[in-house]
């Protein structure tokens, strides 16, 4: 449990005072390293960003972070890593040490990441949204011409032929068991128009398919990437009715009002007895014993890029081993943006594609400043708060912003210093303790220093 870990970080914490210049100001700041021990082996990489990682990430992704200002470790036994990288590991609490400022999933969905309990520590969580999208919707299309033609069932067959010397004898007249139909002309309903929707929709309508769409909370900046002659429904059951094929493109989402089981026995109901079902989303989207029921009483098909221990072997499913997003290509671009997310984060405090927190973003500090972030609860008070320890310390604010989301709020403030010493141990001290303030980090161009933690009133830095 994190438990475990802050008490090991705290034992092993060792201090390092350091007096840096900006522009005339001296600054005395003092950093404990967050679990560093200098005589230890993990201890090499001081003035270093470290990025923990887990899966295999793309080395050329990985290649983004520069290794003047970075270095990269599967394994932090001192547990002072900065940042955590991951693909489909399952993310526990006790794996995120007190040092961890964020977390980034190459790839979409973050399921694997307990997003809420790193809200509550403050630690921001990162995706990389559109990454895979052309790896998807090329499967998406694939999945298009497997559900038309029986293409999996024929392959099989030839080889059962071959094994018995009977292809030749036996090929013309057993085609007909393979019949299929062709896509041009059919209708595919999209559900979810984000980056793999509107992809596939775009691909579906210059194949010459006729397309409808349906989501609640379509973006403008998906909008915009659709096709023209696409018409947009008002609910599910109205998009699959007249769809030859229906692609799920939505998120998967817990609880009351989510998404579990959202294509159950009202939404197969409306469609037609022949539809193809195309789910490359989340398997948890389909009811597996409604889609059971429709595929045992029509023509309907089922193509899904994920297990189902009850359609495994139905003779009208067809489950990949999750293939989605599983190209060289994918995997770099998902890598790069996660890469370029948490460099973005760590060295300027800059917020964007976090599943948890508040987009922010201010210009590059000027010359002779410094720059403070600070998360805290999204509560009446708390920048009146940041305001008043600045002006106490006599520090002079050049721009700041404050954003919110949900129950977290982000602060980005750059500072100018004075002519007088600034002790900034005591100011980031009085900053993070105060009841409602979740960490704060000194940006001052030291790699990996200048963090805090107040986590349930106890103060770690």
């Amino acid at each position: 449990m994190l438990a475990t870990s802050l008490r090991r970080t705290a034992t092993t914490a060792a201090r390092q005072t350091t007096t840096r210049c900006f522009a005339s100001a001296p600054v005395d700041f003092e950093h404990f390293s967050s679990g560093w021990e200098k005589i230890s082996s993990g201890y090499e990489a001081e003035g270093k960003f470290h990025i923990e990682t887990f899966n295999k990430i793309s080395p050329k992704g990985l290649a983004r972070f520069p290794s003047k200002n970075y270095e990269i470790k599967e394994d932090w036994e001192n547990n002072n890593a900065h940042a955590i990288l991951l693909r489909s590991h399952k993310l526990q609490e006790s794996e995120v040490d007190v040092s961890i400022r964020a977390i980034a999933r190459c790839g979409a969905g973050t399921n694997n990441v307990p997003v809420a309990r790193m809200s509550e520590l403050g630690i921001p969580v990162f995706n990389t949204p559109g990454a895979n999208a052309n790896a998807v919707k090329e499967l998406v299309l694939c999945g298009l011409f497997l559900g038309s033609r029986r293409l999996i069932a024929g392959i099989n067959h030839m080889k059962q032929l071959g094994e018995q010397g009977l292809q030749k004898e036996r090929v013309e007249k057993d085609k007909s068991m393979f019949g299929g139909r062709e896509i041009a002309g059919k209708t595919l309903a999209i559900i979810g128009m984000g980056h793999i929707g509107a992809a596939t929709a775009r691909e579906a309508s210059a194949l010459g398919m006729k397309t409808v769409g349906y989501d609640p909370a379509l973006s403008i900046e998906s909008a915009l990437k659709l096709p023209r002659e696409i018409s947009i429904a008002d609910s599910i059951s109205s998009a699959v009715a007249e769809a030859d094929y229906i692609s799920l493109n939505i998120p998967y989402i817990k609880g009351e009002g989510g998404t579990h089981g959202i294509i159950g026995k009202d939404v197969l109901s409306h469609m037609k007895n022949d539809a193809v079902v195309l789910n490359f989303a989340r398997g948890e989207l389909v009811d597996s014993e409604a889609m059971k029921e429709f595929l045992d009483k029509g023509d309907g098909r089922y193509i899904s890029d994920f297990p189902d221990d009850l359609l495994w072997n139905h003779n009208n499913a067809i489950l990949l081993p999750h293939l989605g997003a599983s190209t060289e290509e994918a995997e770099e671009t998902a890598a790069a943006m996660a890469a370029d997310t948490i460099q973005a984060y760590l060295e300027h405090g800059t917020i964007k594609n976090s599943v948890n927190f508040p987009a922010a973003a201010l210009p590059e500090r000027k010359e002779g400043s410094i720059r403070v972030t600070v998360a805290t609860q999204n509560v009446p008070g708390m920048l009146a708060y940041i305001s008043e320890v600045f002006a106490k310390h006599g520090i002079n604010i050049l721009q700041q912003i404050n954003t919110s989301r949900g129950d977290l709020a982000y602060n980005v403030i750059d500072v100018e210093l004075g002519s007088d010493t600034i002790d900034l141990k005591d100011l980031q001290k009085e900053l993070t303790m105060h009841d409602g303030v979740l960490s704060s980090r000194i940006l001052f161009g030291v790699a990996g220093a200048g963090y805090a933690r107040n986590i349930d009133g106890k103060y770690f830095v």
